[in-house]
């Protein structure tokens, strides 16, 4: 703070140099230095990408780069010198305007420093508020928000532009002072009223943490798998390399004689599907009358490092299907796909039609892409040098590591996901509480790299997925459009993983009735909003369902009506025409064929990756 000149001083001095330096109206200015942001890897509690400009994001009242015109008098500080990007001069002399403004403010006033730190959350007790480290929060807050404001002007291609706010993003969260001992008065505080006793929890944890190699979000001896999480009763009637098949018993006297098969992702384990009694998609329909078969996918390990997408397709989902239907002994199945579940699941239905096997009554997609044109903040990660790198790596055999897979997910929101835990959890020493989502959250799977890099190659970069028979699966030429049965897609009005525009847009891929509806919240808490609870919304647009749902996402939503309470109980109604004639439950599980192996959820699920 001795630094800083008086701020009325500063300002019109700043004023004066600006009136002699006249910027070249509505010019703009070309960088000339190269720069990729190709993500490497996210791993541990830091982010690491290769070949990035560490100055991508400069402190906004630093001189990084100077505007050029034929005057040497026309220099004006602006922002580093980057190929392909361009900033418009005024632009950026109104964003450093406000900056000087707000500075000359928050310096000056002590409620004007309060009310901009407690603009951030963090930073909104008064540990912070009401001590000499409110204008350090205050100048975080200002610096974060001129910054963020910068990235905003700048002028590129969308792809450029997501990934400098990205990186900007993670920057900016890094460096909160909130992070550090020596900034963060609540930790300073806690360590006086402990006598240091926190200190010591904080290190204790950090080891811990080390040791299981990853940030822990929940006190992971809370929860045992079949004993509090994933109960509802089942057998597994089937397994192989790639997955168990599991049967749920039946709580009703009758069922729909048509059952329905659920796979869930392969890059998570089921049990989001099957979490607390009240909170399981899976018990959930089980209560309906339906008869529930689920797909438990194998935490890979070495022997199965070289599984492929087609194997995944013909012995994982193919053959699900045929035990399905062999144990009910029904011609055909419901089947729903959840998240990249839904993609794999949308992969072998065309397969089945490329075939002329008709095998499946109707189809639901639980935020799915299967357009990947527009796949939200994960295609910062995405382009041709990194996929590149990934298929010399993994194409061949080798494991995708589960942990580098939930890092990266963290990052995506590390406020939430990681810093807060590092404060919490290293420097104040606490012990993070028993939260069934955040146990599932980190009780992450390994993935093939054959199976990886080909889809990253065919969806993620190529959107090969919906281009009529660009991809050959299981040895057959896939048309989406071949897939006739009448189709449920729901999507989530907050996803950032699959944003729900992309989730309807992939719905029109799809031949056959269709039914698009949106639900409340993000890609987990929009899908896993229990009925039993009535929280939250969805929308519904009856006008544009069948064999058209509208000519865009956005046509789509002017007309829907929202609905209170949870998508589940529409999605069962729906179903429920397609569940066949009533007819008595199932006294025992499987078949003559096949057998139950053991009680659900069977022991696949329960094999973790570390365990400290």
């Amino acid at each position: 703070m001795d630094s800083i000149e008086n701020p009325k001083v500063a300002v019109a001095t700043s004023k004066a140099k600006r009136k002699n330096k006249k910027m070249p109206k509505g010019r703009s200015v070309q960088a000339t230095p190269p720069i990729d942001v190709v993500p490497a890897q996210v791993s541990g509690a830091s982010s690491r990408f290769t070949n990035v400009a560490a100055d991508a994001a400069p402190s906004p009242a630093t001189n990084s780069v100077t505007a050029r015109s034929s005057s040497p008098e026309a220099a004006i500080p602006l922002v580093p010198n980057i190929s392909g990007i361009a900033v418009i001069p005024e632009k950026m002399q109104a964003i450093q305007d406000q900056y000087l403004q707000d500075l000359s403010k928050v310096l000056v006033s002590k409620d004007e420093m309060a009310k901009m730190a407690s603009q951030d959350k963090r930073f909104a007790t008064p540990a912070w508020l009401d001590s000499y480290f409110s204008g350090m929060a205050a100048l975080y807050v200002l610096n974060s928000k001129t910054l963020n404001a910068m990235t905003d002007a700048v002028q590129t291609d969308p792809k450029t532009l997501a990934r400098l706010k990205f990186m900007t993003q993670q920057w900016i969260d890094a460096v909160s002072p909130a992070n550090f001992f020596a900034t963060n008065p609540e930790v300073q505080q806690k360590m006086l009223e402990s006598q240091g006793d926190s200190l010591r929890s904080g290190i204790e944890n950090l080891v811990h943490d080390m040791r299981i190699g990853r940030i822990s979000q929940t006190d992971e001896n809370a929860f045992e798998i079949g004993k509090n999480i994933a109960v509802t009763a089942g057998d597994v009637v089937f397994q192989n390399e790639l997955f168990q098949l599991i049967q749920y018993r039946p709580t009703t006297d009758k069922v729909g004689s048509v059952p329905i098969l659920m796979v869930p992702p392969s890059i998570n384990k089921f049990y989001i599907m099957d979490l607390q009694p009240q909170s399981s998609f899976v018990k959930f329909a089980v209560d309906q009358g339906n008869t529930v078969f689920l797909v438990s996918w194998r935490n890979v390990t070495d022997p199965e490092s070289t599984l492929t997408w087609d194997d995944y397709i013909e012995r994982g989902i193919l053959k699900a299907i045929d035990v399905t239907l062999q144990v009910t002994g029904q011609p055909k199945t419901n089947i729903l796909g959840f998240c990249v579940g839904g993609t794999m699941t949308a992969t072998a239905l065309a397969t089945l039609a490329a075939r002329q096997q008709d095998k499946i009554n109707s189809f639901t997609l639980m935020t799915t892409l299967l357009d990947f044109s527009d796949t939200g903040v994960l295609d910062v990660f995405i382009d041709e040098r990194h996929v590149q790198m990934r298929e010399q790596q993994l194409s061949k055999g080798g494991l995708l590591k589960g942990t580098e897979l939930a890092s990266t997910f963290s990052f995506l929101r590390p406020n939430d996901l990681v810093w807060n835990y590092v404060v919490n959890n290293y420097l104040k020493g606490e012990k993070p509480v028993p939260f069934d989502l955040l146990y599932w959250n980190s009780d992450s799977t390994n993935l093939p790299g054959p199976f990886f890099t080909w889809y990253l190659r065919n969806m993620y970069l190529e959107n090969n997925l919906v281009k009529k028979n660009r991809l050959t699966v299981a040895g057959e030429k896939i048309d989406l459009s071949s897939i006739t049965v009448p189709t449920y897609s729901m999507g989530a009005r907050e996803d950032h993983i699959v944003p729900w525009e992309s989730a309807w847009k992939s719905l029109t891929a799809l031949g056959g009735p269709r039914r698009y509806v949106l639900g409340a919240s993000g890609h987990i808490a929009g899908s896993i909003n229990p009925a039993s609870k009535n929280k939250r919304s969805y929308w519904v647009n009856e006008a544009q369902e069948g064999a058209s749902i509208g000519v865009s996402a956005q046509e789509w939503f002017a007309g829907a009506a929202e609905m209170p309470g949870s998508w589940w109980n529409d999605w069962a109604k729906w179903l429920r025409q397609y569940a066949g004639a009533e007819t008595d439950a199932p006294a025992i599980p499987g078949s003559d064929k096949y057998k139950s192996i053991e009680s659900a959820p069977g022991s696949y699920v329960k094999v973790r990756l570390s365990k400290a």
